[in-house]
């Protein structure tokens, strides 16, 4: 149970950090040119939507029984490595 528990506070401490860094990317989309602003928008949206993906997953962990765990535990792996990627698809782009 103890490992479980780490891993449900490792993963939100992770959705806390992707939260503040969607909202640094806001931030620089706001100072864009209005052109950019547009593009940053859509990353930021598909940022949100995944994060928004990512904290269900948490949430099924967070209630899966025993048996169940390690299956929604990959798949919240597999969440969060879909969100690392779009972050830094769009980070990629914010330069």
């Amino acid at each position: 149970m103890r490992q479980r528990d780490e891993f449900v506070e490792e993963m939100k401490a992770r959705l806390d950090e992707w939260n503040a860094d969607i909202d640094k990317l806001t931030a620089k989309a706001r100072q864009a040119s209005d052109e950019a602003r547009v593009k940053y928008q859509e990353d930021i949206e598909r940022l949100k939507k995944r994060q928004a993906e990512t904290q269900q997953r948490l949430e099924e962990l967070q209630h899966a029984s025993g048996a169940a765990w390690e299956s929604v535990r990959q798949g919240m792996e597999d969440s969060w490595e879909l969100m690392r990627k779009a972050f830094r698809d769009a980070s990629d782009r914010f330069k």
